[in-house]
């Protein structure tokens, strides 16, 4: 088989499976290199919501494009149920300074077109009864919600490989090497060389030393967040829940289990590890925070728990841009814990970018050149 083609992808999660997807439908041809299996990264482990609020307003063009263009259809369109629920969120505050943060983010929001307004503790209540009083206000986004990140990361994935698409497993890119000044080649671990006109690099956190080796860098580190998975419980709410300080967040999935993330605090001290590993500690601080916010969950039984990266940038939002130092090169990383619910408007945006040079939706705040040294 050809290691040729139009275009190739460097990272099979779900950013470079929904960038295959809305390639082949532009019939380019695509090649996608991921270093183990697909999802594998923290397309499989987050907590699935699918939020415009609580954004940068630099990434909030993706957001609501995401949510009022392809969210709604993707199901239908890719022939999997992704458990899309567009029933809001909640993101709570227990205190003044917690009030503070969400009361920015929701001015910042809606200048941008955004419908997402404050409520306090009763009105909270009244959204989702099942929230304790300690919760002294929110903002609430009504046209937030939540989605399944491994279906909805397999259902791009096996869209992409019906229309022609070609997965690589087990081949992790080495270095992205030039020719005539252009990015051209991939060369992996194995030694094996792929070549494209156009190469995408979404392999997160590890695109950073692919970069390095061009001279070019992103600053973002790698971040460990954990997440757990109660036992089925009757329906309580279909809200999305996060924080003002972004510490917790969840929602009850189409199946009955409640899905819930959160970090001990620690994480940095003890993440030295390739593979993502749970903390000890994590999921009881996790769990006395689920207790807090919602008391009526106090006795319900943990059935898993795992853990996951985020490739954390500098000013936490992702960049999406061309390498002008490398030709042929899009970045697509360092997406900070927030790629998941964007990722349909980011694949779509890809794929215009490899194709027409430009993108329908501003991206313009998420460009490389952010992070460049000024003179």
């Amino acid at each position: 088989m050809s290691n040729t083609c139009d275009v190739l992808i460097v990272g099979g999660g779900v950013i470079g499976c929904a960038a295959a997807y809305y390639l082949r439908k532009k019939g380019v041809s695509v090649t996608v290199l991921e270093k183990k299996q697909i999802g594998e990264g923290g397309s499989s482990r987050n907590g699935g919501g699918v939020r415009q609020s609580g954004r940068d307003p630099r990434e909030l063009p993706l957001a609501m494009y995401a949510v009022e263009n392809l969210w709604p259809g993707l199901s239908e369109e890719l022939g999997t149920n992704v458990e899309y629920c567009k029933k809001g969120n909640l993101r709570l505050a227990k205190t003044p300074a917690h009030l503070k943060i969400l009361e920015g983010l929701t001015e910042r929001a809606r200048k941008c077109g955004l419908k997402v307004d404050m409520v306090d503790g009763d009105g909270v209540r009244t959204v989702n009864p099942y929230l304790s009083e300690e919760i002294i206000g929110a903002s609430w986004c009504p046209t937030d919600g939540h989605a399944n990140p491994m279906l909805t990361t397999l259902a791009f994935y096996k869209s992409a490989r019906r229309s022609g698409a070609r997965f690589v497993t087990g081949e992790k890119a080495a270095e992205i090497r030039k020719v005539k000044g252009r990015a051209r080649a991939v060369i992996t671990v194995a030694g094996n060389v792929y070549e494209a006109e156009t190469i995408i690099l979404a392999a997160g956190v590890e695109s950073r030393p692919v970069l390095n080796k061009l001279g070019l860098d992103v600053p973002m580190r790698r971040v460990l967040l954990e997440a757990l998975v109660t036992e089925i419980q009757p329906p309580m709410f279909e809200q999305m829940l996060g924080t003002a300080e972004a510490d917790f967040y969840g929602h009850q999935s189409a199946h009955g289990s409640f899905v819930f993330g959160g970090s001990s605090g620690i994480d940095e001290y003890t993440s030295e590890h390739e593979r993502p590993v749970n903390v000890p500690i994590t999921a009881p601080c996790v769990c006395r925070g689920i207790i807090n916010y919602i008391p009526a969950l106090a006795r319900v039984k943990i059935v898993r728990t795992w853990a996951g990266w985020i490739d954390e940038c500098a000013d936490h939002v992702p960049v999406l841009d061309f390498a002008e130092e490398a030709p042929g090169l899009i970045i697509a990383c360092a997406f900070s814990g927030h790629g998941f619910g964007i990722s349909p408007a980011v694949g779509k945006t890809l794929a215009e970018l490899a194709v027409y040079g430009k993108s329908e939706i501003d991206i313009s705040g998420l460009r490389y050149g952010r992070h460049k040294a000024k003179i």
